[in-house]
This record gives structure tokens, C-alpha cells and sequence, in this order.
């Protein structure tokens, strides 16, 4: 097989896979707070105590994935202009 051909097949894989991932879970840990819901802070001694509430997701701990968000947009879109 070319090289062309099997990297054509490789990123269908990559993006197939990624759109089951989206539809089966479409919600994953904020990259931010690593899915802490607040960022970590040291005390004096060292010690690691929760922080501020994350800006990104505001505590809850999950956000969209950017493939769920493009999925949702398109359904949107498609939906405003068929009506």
C-alpha cells in the first residue's frame, strides 16, 4: 500500500473513534483544573488545600468536548434552517 493510502486510513480511524467518543461520552474533565473543580494551593507547611473555584468550568468539573460543541452547532444549524 502507498504511504498516502495508510494515512488516509489512520486519520479515518483517529476520527471515527473520536466521534464514537463524543457521542458515548460528551462531557470530559476540564483541562484546566484537570477535573479538580478548583485549582490547588499550598498552605505554609506544604500541604495541598483546595483553591479558588475554577474559572473554566465554575466547579462543576466537566465541559463539552470540541467535537460534541461542533456536533451541537451543526444540529442547530441545520435545525434553524430547515424550519
Amino acid at each position: 500500500m502507498p504511504p498516502a493510502l495508510l494515512t488516509i486510513a489512520l486519520l479515518l480511524i483517529v476520527t471515527l473513534c473520536y466521534a464514537s467518543l463524543c457521542a458515548a461520552s460528551p462531557f470530559g474533565d476540564c483541562r484546566k483544573c484537570r477535573g479538580f473543580g478548583y485549582a490547588l494551593e499550598k498552605d505554609r507547611r506544604g500541604r495541598l488545600k483546595p483553591g479558588k473555584t475554577c474559572r473554566r468550568c465554575r466547579g462543576d468539573r466537566k465541559r463539552i468536548r470540541v467535537g460534541r460543541h461542533l456536533f451541537n452547532v451543526a444540529m442547530r444549524i441545520h435545525r434553524d434552517g430547515t424550519r
